[in-house]
């Protein structure tokens, strides 16, 4: 509303005509103000701020699974990475020694297998016939030689100890001829599916062994297991670091939310799926209700609210934001301009309200009142007020009770 021009103030004229002084009665101009009529509510708003923090989705502080030397660091702070690019790795000579050593077992049984699949060659199977049939000749001899020696210590003709050697000497070849004969059966009848199986097995186990030590070298190359930004790094080269111990810190790009602890019931008014106003840093941008966790934090009695904001929302990970929520008072009073308040004795609030004098000038009375909440430039009050009074709104500083006033359009 526009401010109203200046009231005249009331004129005193005193005048002295032959020593004689009259005195004319003080002539008071009723003085203009600006009025408004209360309207009834029966509730109003108020703005709550609630305080949480700026976070990455998905922030991870990396490190290797296995102990190690560090020998190379691939990516440095403020680095940007892909999904899968490389950050650090270990030594790894001691492992990739093994699996040559490995390698070279498993060459080596292969061989072994292969020879038992085949089968004997018919040069072994000459070859142990050829020693049977030796052996079967040296047999028949001396088994002659022994039945010779017989008749002569039947005689008495050798002694007893020439009988025994000839005879322990047939025995013993006769030994040699069946060892022979077996291992000539066993060239014949071929190689038997229990020989295979135990060295088939025998491969499977150095295949694990060399499959061991690839999840070993796997694991001594750190890789960004999501697309982001290095946000720090713990160690440096030839630092010798233990298993899970933090390298390096990995903050997702893009999407960042602000986690927020609110009050229960504060909560189940912010639905999932719902805008809602979060200020960072002086700017004010509009996020998405995405969750409510269901766990009440211990110490602030608060659940957390996490909020999305837009990619494009300049911020900055771990700085402080304020969701902005609106929370409906239920209440009876009257909206009023701030200025139609009037400061009373021990912190209480008046209004001036006018009521008619004649047709044209209205005189004022003063009325206390409760403010509850103030928006702005205007106050929400209760008090000795109701529905449609007229109240002056601007320039009480220059009006009293009982004042004769005229309220300009309002």
């Amino acid at each position: 509303m526009l401010l109203l021009p200046l009231a005249l103030l009331p004129v005193i004229w005193v005048v002295r005509n032959g020593g004689e002084t009259a005195e004319v009665a003080e002539a008071q101009q009723a003085l203009p103000v600006e009025t408004m009529r209360l309207q009834s509510e029966d509730s109003y708003v108020v703005e709550r701020v609630y305080t949480g923090e700026i976070v990455a989705r998905r922030s991870s502080e990396l490190g290797f699974e296995r102990a190690g030397t560090v020998m190379a660091l691939l990516a440095d702070e403020g680095d940007v990475v892909a999904a899968g690019g490389l950050l650090a790795r270990l030594d790894m000579r001691d492992l990739e020694a093994q699996r040559q050593q490995l390698e070279a077992q498993k060459r080596q049984v292969l061989a072994q297998l292969q020879e038992l699949e085949t089968g004997p060659r018919r040069e072994d199977i000459s070859a142990a016939q050829a020693a049977v049939s030796d052996l079967d000749n040296q047999l028949e001899l001396a088994q002659l030689q022994a039945n010779r020696r017989a008749e002569l210590y039947a005689q008495g003709a050798i002694s007893k100890e020439e009988l025994d050697e000839k005879q322990f000497g047939a025995n013993a070849i006769a030994e040699r001829l069946q060892q022979a004969q077996s291992q000539l059966d066993k060239l014949r009848n071929g190689t038997r599916q229990e020989q295979v199986s135990a060295q088939v097995a025998e491969v499977d186990q150095i295949d694990a062994r060399i499959r061991a030590l690839d999840i070993s070298l796997d694991k001594s190359v750190l890789t960004a297991p999501f697309s982001g930004k290095v946000s720090s790094r713990a160690v440096d080269e030839g630092t010798v670091v233990g298993s899970g111990q933090q390298v390096v810190t990995l903050v997702e790009n893009g999407t960042v939310e602000a986690r927020v602890g609110v009050p229960a019931a504060v909560s189940q008014r912010l639905a999932t799926g719902s805008r809602q106003s979060v200020q960072v840093g002086g700017r004010t941008y509009l996020a998405v209700v995405t969750a409510r966790l269901p766990i009440v934090d211990e110490a602030s009695q608060t659940v957390t609210v996490v909020l999305e904001l837009a990619d494009d929302a300049e911020v900055t990970i771990g700085a402080t934001a304020r969701l902005l929520t609106d929370e409906q008072q239920t209440a009876a009073g009257y909206w009023l301009p701030s200025t139609a308040l009037v400061a009373g004795d021990r912190g209480l609030w008046s209004v001036y309200v006018l009521s008619p004098d004649d047709s044209d000038t209205y005189r004022v009375a003063r009325r206390d009142v409760a403010v509850l909440h103030t928006e702005g430039d205007r106050s929400f009050v209760r008090g000795l007020v109701e529905g449609g009074d007229r109240i002056i709104t601007s320039g009480t500083h220059r009006v009293v009770a009982d004042q004769l006033v005229t309220p300009r359009e309002e």
